[in-house]
Parts: C-alpha cells; structure tokens; sequence
C-alpha cells in the first residue's frame, strides 16, 4: 500500500486531488445518515439545501455543475434510505417480528456461524436471506435479512446452504435486518451449498490444516489476516491488538484484498500478461477474494476500499485514488444505505482517506530530511491512524499513542504473512506437506506480529483513556484536525520533528500520573470494563480484594494499574460468564493474587475451563467461596451471604442458571457497608430478603447491570445512599433499565453507572461518603 500516496506521472499540482468525487461522496453519505433519523423528510431538506447551495454559485461554469451533482447525491442516497427502511419496516417479517410470533422459516445461509456470548450462555449467531415465512398462518414469499441465533445445531451449516428452521420472531436493530430468529430446533437442509462456495470453503479449511501444527497465536492468526477467519484468536491478543491500533488485521479489510490482488497482478506481469487481460485478472482476483472472505456487507465494503487503493497505485494515483474513493462511497451507499451508520464502514473510509488525500503531505515533509521510502512508510500508517482516530475512541473509549509504530514495525511481514498463508492454503489443497511449509513461514512472520502487539501494549502509557460523549469526541475531532494541519510544518524540519518524536517516546514510555486518581480515601472502585463487572475494595496500600474481572484483561489490567494494585490478597469471581470472568489474565498480569474463590456452580463449561486454566498457570486452586463465614482481609470485612450452601454445583451446560448462582458478598471498608451483588436474579434477591430482614448498606452494586429484572421492594429496603451500575455503553441488552435506576433516584440514591461516568470510586473523608469518577464520556442521570 506504499505506492498509494505517491504520484510520479508529473501532473500539475492542480491535478494531483480532485475533491469533487470526495464531495459527492460526503454529500451521499450525509444524505444516507439524515434519512436514518428524518425518513423521506431527508429527501426534501436535501434538495432544498442542495438548491440553496445551486441559487449561491458561480453562474455558468463547474461551480453550478459540482452543486447539482451534490443534490443529486445527497437526494439520491436519503431516498434510497428511506425507501429502504420503509420495505424492512412494512414487510411481513418485521410486522411478525412486532408481535414476537412463532414462524417457520426458508432461506439461504449467508454468513457463517459466529459464537458469541448471550445473556443465557453461548450462542451460534448467523444471517439467513430469508424467500419464504410462514406465521400466524399465513405464508409469504419475500426476501428479507434476518438474523438467526441458533445453537451448535447450526455450527456445521455450509454458507450458502438452503434451510428450513422454526422459531420466534423479535425486532431488529439496524436497517439492514428485518428481524432477530430465535432459533428453536435444528436447521433442516433443503438444497446444498453452490459449487463456488464448497470451493472458498475447501480453501479455508486448508488454509487452517497449513497451520495446525503452529502455536496457539499463529494457528489464529494466520486465517484471520488472510481471509478474516478469527474465530480462534484469544481475547487477550485481540486486547493487544486492538491496544496497538493492530486490529484491522483480525478482521477482513481493503489492505488483504489489495495485497492478494496486487501480488496476482505481479505473477500476470511476470507469466507475460499485458493490456486488458491485467484487468480481467484483478477482477477474477477481487470475485475470488470475496468468495473466500464471505460476501458479507464487511466483506463487500473491504473489497471496495481495497479496489480503491489499487486505482490509487501507479501513475496519477493521488487524483484517481481520490476520485475512486469518492466513488467508492457513493455507490456503497446507494446499494446499502445502512452502511452510514457503521462503524466499520467509517472507519474503513477514514483510512483510506487518510492515505490518499492526507498521507501525501506528510510524506512530503517528512521527505525533507528522510530518505523517501522511509518518509512514506511512515506517512501512511500515521494518516491512517489519525484519521480513523475520532471514531475509534469513541468506539472503545481510548486512544491509541503506539499505533503508528506499531504499524510501521508490523507492515514489512503483512504482505508476506498473507500472501503464504493463502498460498498455503491453495497448494495445500493439492499437496499437504508443502501448504504446511508455506503454512510454517506464514507462521514466522505472525510470530513477529504477535510480539509487536504484546511488547507494545505492555508499554505503561500504550494508550490513553478517552470519553465517548459528544463533547469528548467533539473536542477531539478538533484536536486531530488541527494535527493535520500543523503536522506537516513540524515535520519539515529535523529539529521539530526529532522533537515531537521525543515527546511521544517520553510519553508512551513513561506513565502519565492521573492527577486525583485514585482519590484519597477510596474504598470501592467499579471499573469501566464495558459490558461487565469488575470491583476493587481497597484492602490496603497497592493492596485490593477484586470482584469479577471483566470481558477484557486489558481494561482490568489497566483499572488495577491506576489504582497502584500490586497485591490481590482475594479474587472472588460471582460467577462463570464470559462478562465477569474473561478478564482474569488481567488481573493475575504482575501482581500477586492470594486465594481464588468462585461460585459453587460450575456452570458454562467455558467459563470454568477458562479459568481453571488461568489460575493454573498462577498456581492458584479455586474453591467456593465459603458461605457465612466473615473474613479479614486486610482493610476488607467481607461476609458471603449467597449462594446457599446447598445449592447446585452441575448446571444445564449453557450457562442459564449462572446468574442466579452469583455471589453475593456483604463487604466493609472504613465502616463503609457495600452489598456487592454480582448478576443474582429477583428469586435470589427474594430469598435474601427474607433470610436477612432489616439489611440496609451505604453502597449497592446494581445487580445484573440494573437489568429490569430486579426486586424492587428488597432494593429500595436497602436504603443505599450510593448505586453503582457497572455496564457497557450501547450495549445489546437494554441495560440499564429505567425502571430499575428511576425508583432508586426517586428514593434519594446517587445513582452512577460506569457507561457514562467511567470508572466510579466511593471514597470516605473527612466530609463522609462521596463518589469520584474518571473518563465518563456523558452526563449524570
């Protein structure tokens, strides 16, 4: 991708970016984005916007011309969007999906099975081009994408196969889904997969079969850089990736297609191919690209923007780059106008942007006082990275100051590691032992991958916390713009730019103190780990007892790092899902953990087997933590008041009846009194209250994030000056109800919740019981 900021045709320097097609583009997707929010009112204020801009224009030469072009764009993807949001709402799938009706299903499999953790346990997510539906009787024949979540009945159903699969209806988020199944009973196959698809499906499994024998991180990691195939990469690597501003290497993108292609393009010159038939080639290279990684709209918006960096190599690559892009844009959106609000589309834009339009510029500066090639190798991953900056932070809360490196030292065994690892998997179809050689220097180069992530997330400052709310982004988006013009100035001098160097080196290097964080006098911290929980009591100095550990080692790790938590006398983990046990690494990661207890079920096999092998390696043996008993622990009074001795130690297997088997600790610090209640259930609250009449506390840990299941009277009896919700922003549950947090506020709770405020300690004073939060990005309920 290095040849696509550069530009050697000598076009006049008014010819290298031509931003028309950029701005149609904008206009488009601005017109796909109004629409979601304003329907056909959209089409109307377009035009009439597009009309004023027309009526102010320079009279009778381009000006006029790029304006009607900016109408026609703007109306044309808000109609699209609306009309398209229009047949998903009134199809009979989705007024099914409105009444939750029991239906039977055909269609066609388009995506391949996902696991992924739900509220209940594990399960298998994928997407089904639904032809016919039957419900309430009536059958009907339509297209219509719904979402399938299935259980491991579903695990070995062929992309592209037709089925037929009984369920129930729900509504949909997003305008590209007419409905959630909930799948009930096996698929039935009723016609197989086309041959294409068995062969992108053959080569994938030998592309995993060329790598089995590597270590557990290239096994994964070569699938996943080479056709997206990520389902065996660990979440504590995917945290370092993502840490490092590496994760667009777990996931399909314009890069992987560009790289493949490109290198085909090189073996059609070499074997004499010229003219025309190049393109024939690229174009038979881009279809089978697609097949491999799945024709999923992720897939599809990947293969675009890597086309785009292909018309962006060579000769007049910065105007046809730009050009391209803003074709690219418009015509993504006028076919799936629910990309607009994507992440993944946003982010898969900005970059590549930021190569064509910013890189150049930077490189420019850069080349000043370096050698070119290393200006540029430079110059593309940093305007990437810079423009993808914005909507990254707001996605995960951080800012990334390694990602420019970290890229820079992983791009030289990008192109090598994917182009093996499908070679790979090609030759190995035909020649076993020669795919696993290809497959073994595949390997090597992800080994260097894997340790340019892990080195460069374990840097004390690798990133930094950031809001997610609009003034935290807005201010941000203002900050990264001004990088972008002044940037380059510092650049063009040695001295400037071996300073600014420096600065983020000293920076990255060394950790930046949080001025009054932790606060003084803190007794409890919830953690912002997104979708999860995880606590920490202050035991004593650099010493805490930690509840749950969160879905990822990465933010726990960094929690207990700002808190100056080096002793971890007691871990207890309330129970086995994914959302309060995934992050135990992190927690063990440096610091000393004394004693490890759990809950008395076992109960999803993941969960435990997760954790039995994580305290191993820590040399810690879990037990259940023990029922009655008050403990000491440094600084902690802490009591264990569910579940009951009695109850059952072997669940159903998925996971459904964790949730009610949470510990629930009575704790004391300072004589503060703190129910921590894990994610039990109102039956459990119920039997509580009944068991300990009278119970009232300073602190309540909400339980099961503030979901609506709760028992209203035995909550509010507490009498709990301070709720805390430890809960992920945006997250697909509902969570927090407001009929669960509206009747604690109405009762005189300070009620906090990690999604906005951050991590949230409760700190004792002189003053008495008071509440400090760090990097909420919105505001207080």
């Amino acid at each position: 991708m290095v040849e696509a900021v550069g530009d050697r045709s000598g076009d006049r320097p008014r010819a290298e970016t031509d931003l028309r097609m950029v701005l149609l583009g904008a206009a488009g997707w601005a017109g796909a984005l109004a629409a979601t929010g304003l329907g056909w009112w959209a089409v109307a204020l377009g035009v009439a916007i597009g009309g004023l801009v027309a009526a102010w224009s320079r009279r009778g030469g381009r000006s006029v011309g790029t304006a009607t072009a900016v109408v026609l764009a703007l109306a044309g993807t808000s109609s699209v969007a609306a009309l398209r949001a229009e047949q998903v709402a009134t199809s009979p799938v989705a007024a099914l999906a409105r009444d939750g009706a029991a239906v039977r299903v055909t269609g066609t499999v388009t995506s391949d099975p996902r696991r992924t953790t739900g509220p209940y346990g594990d399960v298998l997510v994928t997407r089904l081009a639904v032809t016919g539906v039957t419900g309430r009787g009536v059958t009907y024949a339509l297209r219509a994408p719904v979402l399938v979540l299935g259980d491991d009945d579903w695990a070995d159903v062929a992309l592209g196969s037709t089925v037929e699969v009984g369920g129930r209806l729900s509504p949909a988020q997003g305008a590209d889904l007419a409905a959630v199944l909930g799948a009930r009973g096996p698929p039935v196959v009723t016609g197989e997969p086309d041959v294409w698809w068995d062969g992108a499906a053959a080569v994938r499994e030998s592309i995993r079969a060329s790598v089995a024998h590597r270590p557990a991180a290239e096994r994964a990691l070569v699938p996943a850089l080479v056709d997206g195939d990520d389902a065996g990469v660990d979440q504590g690597l995917a945290a370092d990736f993502r840490t490092t501003g590496l994760t667009h290497l777990l996931a399909v993108s314009g890069t992987n297609l560009t790289l493949v292609v490109g290198f085909l393009l090189l073996l059609a010159r070499w074997a004499g191919v010229r003219g025309r038939w190049l393109h024939v080639v690229g174009a038979v290279g881009i279809v089978g690209f697609v097949l491999l990684a799945r024709t999923e709209p992720s897939v599809l918006r990947a293969a675009v923007m890597g086309t785009v960096g292909l018309f962006a190599m060579g000769t007049a690559g910065r105007r046809r780059g730009s050009r391209a892009l803003g074709v690219a844009v418009l015509a993504l959106l006028l076919v799936q106008p629910g990309l607009a609000v994507s992440p993944g589309f946003a982010l898969s834009v900005l970059a590549t942007a930021g190569i064509v339009l910013l890189a150049p510029a930077w490189r420019d500066a850069l080349a000043r006082w370096l050698p070119r090639s290393v200006a540029e190798a430079v110059a593309v991953p940093a305007a990437a990275q810079l423009a993808c900056t914005p909507v990254v932070a707001g996605l995960s809360g951080q800012v990334s100051l390694v990602a420019v490196v970290a890229n820079l030292l992983a791009a030289p065994v990008v192109g090598p590691a994917t182009v093996l690892g499908l070679a790979g998997g090609l030759v190995g179809l035909v020649w076993g032992a020669a795919g696993r050689v290809l497959g073994t220097l595949a390997g090597w180069c992800v080994a260097w991958l894997v340790l340019v992530a892990t080195r460069a997330a374990d840097l004390p400052t690798a990133a930094v916390g950031w809001g997610t709310g609009a003034p935290a982004l807005a201010g941000l988006t203002v900050l990264v713009a001004a990088v972008v013009v002044v940037g380059p100035l510092l650049l063009r001098r040695p001295g400037t730019g071996l300073a600014c160097t420096a600065l983020l080196l000293a920076t990255v290097l060394v950790r930046v103190p949080s001025p009054g964080w932790p606060p003084t006098g803190w007794v409890l911290v919830a953690c912002d780990v997104g979708q999860g929980d995880a606590l920490a009591l202050r035991a004593g100095p650099h010493s805490a007892v930690v509840v749950d550990a969160g879905p990822d080692p990465r933010a726990v790790d960094r929690c207990l790092d700002d808190l100056g938590v080096t002793e971890v006398p007691l871990l207890v983990l309330t129970h086995f899902h994914a959302d309060h046990v995934d992050g135990v690494s992190g927690v063990l990661d440096g610091r000393h953990v004394g004693e490890l207890d759990t809950t008395r079920l076992l109960d999803p096999p993941a969960g435990v087997a997760g954790v039995a092998a994580a305290a191993a390696g820590a040399g810690l043996t879990p037990g259940p933590s023990p029922f009655g008993v008050t403990r000491q622990v440094g600084d902690v009074t802490l009591q264990t008041l569910w579940p009951a001795p009695d109850s059952p130690t072997v669940g159903p297997g998925d996971g459904s009846t964790a949730n009610e088997a949470s510990v629930v600790l009575l704790a004391q610090v300072r004589g503060v009194r703190m129910l921590l209640t894990g994610d039990v259930e109102p039956e459990g609250q119920a039997a509580l209250a009944a068991a300990l009449p009278g119970l009232t506390v300073d602190v309540l840990k909400v339980p099961h994030h503030g979901s609506r299941y709760q028992d209203e009277p035995w909550l509010l009896s507490l009498g709990s000056r301070i709720a805390v919700v430890s809960v992920g922003a945006d997250n697909d549950y509902g969570h927090p109800a407001a009929s669960t947090l509206e009747p604690l506020s109405d009762a005189g709770t300070d009620v906090r919740r990690t999604d906005r405020d951050g991590s949230i300690a409760v700190v004792m004073d002189g003053d008495g019981l008071a509440v400090a939060t760090r990097g909420g990005g919105g505001a207080m309920p």
